[in-house]
């Protein structure tokens, strides 16, 4: 069994997986929008929502990570209650993946050393995602 981990957005989904995609380096998302979806006369897509991403995903150091927009006039909440996880045994690809994602973003914890990791840190992106990353060096994690 896995986690996996669905983000949603208001709006900048299709922004944000590609910019993640980038990050860590994955193949290019494909992306299924909400008009791409069947027709249905009793539940019409309202224009402002047909080229907002439905679906899509990428795969992450082992992991599926999902995305989609929020549906137009549904609250959105930009929160703190999750934090996504990334864990290698490949320190540059940890180097790597914290500094794009640092981008634009706020680093909570730099990259350092830790108990539980040889190269640890924290950032929340530009888009509001709480992320870590940390080498497995086959102990603790």
């Amino acid at each position: 069994m896995a986690i996996e981990v669905y983000l949603i957005f208001d709006g900048n989904c299709r922004e944000a997986v590609e910019f993640y995609a980038d990050v860590f380096k994955t193949e290019a998302p494909q992306i299924m929008t909400f008009g791409d979806g069947p027709e249905n006369p009793d539940f019409p897509i309202p224009e402002e929502a047909k080229s907002l991403v439905m679906h899509t995903n990428i795969n992450v150091a082992g992991s599926r990570l999902m995305f989609s927009d929020n549906w137009p006039g549904s609250p959105y909440v930009v929160g703190n209650n999750i934090s996504v996880t990334v864990v290698s045994d490949d320190e540059a690809f940890i180097r790597s993946s914290f500094e794009g994602l640092k981008e634009g973003g706020k680093v909570s914890m730099e990259l350092q050393e830790t108990f539980w990791s040889k190269c640890y840190g924290a950032v929340k992106d530009k888009f509001g995602v709480e992320w870590q990353v940390s080498l497995d060096s086959g102990e603790l994690f």
